[in-house]
């Protein structure tokens, strides 16, 4: 009987965890689409009209989203301590499902916390910089990197060095320390200036 009563619990407490984890995933605000007024929160632009993937991040303190020219700024916005830490969602452009690099899509949106990137190809960014290329199918963001160079990484494996360094070759973050974090309140990488638009 005890064993049963055991086993009951054990039950309950997995069913409880797994509820919570679908109920975290599910308050997870929806993205915006892009529009014709969209600005880049570092360039200032327009974002519809750089190629390349997207990013726009949703804070508890603001109504509209924080949007990016490129998927690269959305994540270094993450890792900089002068930017807000009360991230709410960051989603990026899924380029799986984007007609092309020139138009990445409105509303092909991932949650950047569960795309796979490929960092070090050959592609650039809005900005003409290294770009971090999210995908929400690990099999096509490994199909993108056959054709265009670079590796496949997740969000917490993306080196902080290649966000933040501007290093045009991917480098290896500490062992036993995550790339990217969205709760990191400093980073011991200087940050470099974000993507701006050259006057």
């Amino acid at each position: 009987m005890r064993g049963l009563a055991f086993s009951v619990g054990i039950v309950a407490c997995l069913t409880l965890v797994g509820c919570n984890e679908r109920q975290a995933a599910e308050t997870l605000p929806p993205p915006h689409e892009l529009t014709q007024r969209t600005m880049g929160h570092y360039c200032g632009m327009n974002v519809l009209e750089h190629p390349g993937p997207k990013g726009q991040i949703l804070l508890a303190s603001r109504l509209e989203p924080v949007w990016f020219s490129s998927a690269r700024d959305a994540l270094s916005f993450t890792m900089l301590p002068e930017e807000p830490k009360d991230i709410r969602a960051i989603y990026v452009s899924d380029m799986g499902k984007a007609a092309t690099w020139e138009e990445p899509g409105a509303s092909n949106w991932v949650d950047a916390r569960r795309a796979s990137f490929v960092i070090g190809s050959r592609m650039k960014g809005g900005m003409g910089a290294d770009e971090a290329v999210p995908f929400s199918d690990r099999s096509a963001a490994e199909k993108f990197a056959s054709e265009n160079g670079g590796r496949v990484v997740a969000f917490a494996e993306v080196p902080k060095d290649y966000i933040l360094g501007g290093a045009a070759a991917p480098v290896a973050a500490e062992e036993g320390e995550p790339a990217l974090d969205d709760q990191q309140t400093g980073s011991p990488v200087t940050p470099a200036a974000p993507h701006t638009h050259p006057n």
